[in-house]
């Protein structure tokens, strides 16, 4: 079977846009390599050796520098992809939970292991580190959407559904699931307006945030007011919780200007770092 080293015209001229548009997001061409990544996969369902030699050209680096980004991150494919990453947490509380006993069972039923992609090519299985959504443990995801307190048989279920082309329903987030390569392109950062679908936070998450709201606990205080201004004592209520408080140092506004060049938000000493 021969190999296709390059796109058809009309679908080159088309990622060419696309890439066009990512690289302009950015002050150096280079620092638009992650999302085109997810560009290619979402044409190829893999980082592929045409996509890899494209990011090179636009962006003005080597194959071997793309190829050394795309294989050092677990979002890029290097082998043709599934239509649905499943990915199995078994990370310490989702394995406490079931996650082992869940991964184990899905992996028996699809007759596929860590990375491996059914014959269907429908699901690629993955056992993941975390899933980042410990108060849901057990949790399964589907192309990065949530399926919460999950069982060995409502795991299956989910699989088989999906190798039968019926739609399944996040717990969280969107309505339905994407195929990988849907889900690359919106990663590429092109939205696919079903940004505000479905539910975000669920009650486990934010069981918390209720608690402390009920009894009038907030964070401790920090050192200046908000505004800058003095304050007796020295110190005032924090109200804001970390995703909602804003600038109040140099730090918040210009992260990077202690790494810069020496004279340049930078002492002499910081700028040789």
């Amino acid at each position: 079977m021969s190999v296709v080293t390059t796109y058809a015209p009309e679908v080159e001229e088309r990622l060419r846009g696309e890439a066009g548009q990512i690289i302009s997001r950015y002050p150096q061409a280079r620092s638009a390599l992650l999302p085109m990544l997810h560009l290619v996969q979402s044409e190829d369902g893999y980082v592929s050796a045409r996509g890899i030699a494209l990011c090179a050209e636009l962006l003005g680096l080597t194959r071997a520098e793309v190829s050394a980004v795309a294989t050092f991150y677990t979002q890029y494919k290097r082998h043709p992809n599934g239509q649905y990453t499943v990915g199995v947490c078994t990370n310490a509380l989702c394995a406490v939970m079931g996650g082992d006993i869940i991964y184990d069972t899905v992996s028996a039923h699809l007759g596929i292991g860590h990375d491996e992609t059914t014959e269907d090519g429908v699901i690629t299985l993955e056992q993941v580190e975390c899933n980042a959504a410990c108060d849901y443990a057990p949790v399964v995801v589907v192309n990065w959407e949530f399926f919460d307190n999950q069982t060995p048989t409502s795991a299956v279920e989910l699989v088989d559904e999906l190798r039968a082309g019926r739609p399944v329903s996040p717990t969280r987030g969107a309505a339905t699931v994407g195929t990988f390569k849907e889900i690359s392109h919106v990663l590429a950062g092109f939205e696919d307006g079903r940004a505000d679908e479905g539910v975000g936070a669920g009650p486990a998450t934010l069981t918390g945030l209720h608690l402390a709201r009920e009894r009038g606990w907030t964070a401790p205080a920090i050192d200046q007011p908000q505004d800058g201004g003095a304050v007796e004592g020295g110190t005032v209520p924090n109200p804001y919780g970390s995703a909602e408080r804003p600038p109040s140092t140099p730090d918040d506004t210009d992260p990077a200007g202690k790494r810069g060049p020496a004279g340049e938000g930078a002492t002499a000493e910081e700028g040789k770092q």
